[in-house]
């Protein structure tokens, strides 16, 4: 089912996550909402370019999030990761996220039926070791992560838990393009390609 009220449910975005977002006063999409969708529909990698606030970390998500809410008989296990230069940042995006998350469970629910429950994990070099531990043994849906985390997980047995994953968001990423650091998340994300067996598809913000 769709609502074709939405300009989001025009773009093929699923009932729960147009509802969740029409809660928070997001109906229209905005241009690099559009185009990161399309392109991301289409299969292409993306490099989304606007100002603070034209809605480009939800761009990158929302095609993500959509197909973490369609019905597969797949395992669980982590399928997107969020990339961030800054720990900050990246705990910002995950506060950001139990907003249209919650929304979704509460649709589901209104509409008497079991909603997918995506699952969100941050590890960063301030994450616990128990949490670290956690993350392993249940692995979450989407993972937020810095450059040097994920290069460690994908150089360390947790490596495991990363083999599904279907979309990295790289985000601020002219703060690292260039650089020694950049250089670095360059081969991480070419060793995420090959665990994966596949070209894992990019979505890069600036």
């Amino acid at each position: 089912e769709r609502d074709e009220t939405s300009g989001f449910a025009e773009l093929g975005v699923a009932i729960p996550l147009v509802a969740a977002l029409a809660q928070q006063g997001i109906t229209d999409p905005f241009p690099i909402q559009r185009a990161t969708i399309a392109d991301a529909i289409a299969g292409r990698d993306v490099l989304g370019r606007g100002r603070t606030g034209s809605g480009k970390t939800l761009a990158a998500f929302l095609h993500a999030l959509d197909s973490l809410l369609q019905p597969s008989d797949r395992p669980r296990g982590t399928r997107v990761v969020y990339v961030s230069p800054l720990k900050a940042l990246g705990v910002d995006v995950e506060r950001n996220l139990r907003v249209p998350l919650a929304g979704i469970r509460e649709e589901a629910g209104r509409q008497g039926r079991r909603g997918s429950e995506v699952t969100v994990g941050v590890r960063s070099g301030d994450t616990p070791a128990r949490d670290r531990d956690r993350m392993r043994r249940r692995p979450p849906d989407v993972l937020i992560t810095t450059p040097e985390s994920l290069y460690l997980m994908l150089t360390s047995s947790t490596r495991e838990t990363l083999r599904d994953v279907e979309t990295v968001i790289i985000d601020e990423i002219h703060a690292v393009a260039g650089s020694k650091r950049g250089t670095h998340l360059a081969l991480s994300l070419e060793r995420l390609d090959l665990l994966a067996g596949r070209d894992v598809r990019r979505v890069a913000l600036s």
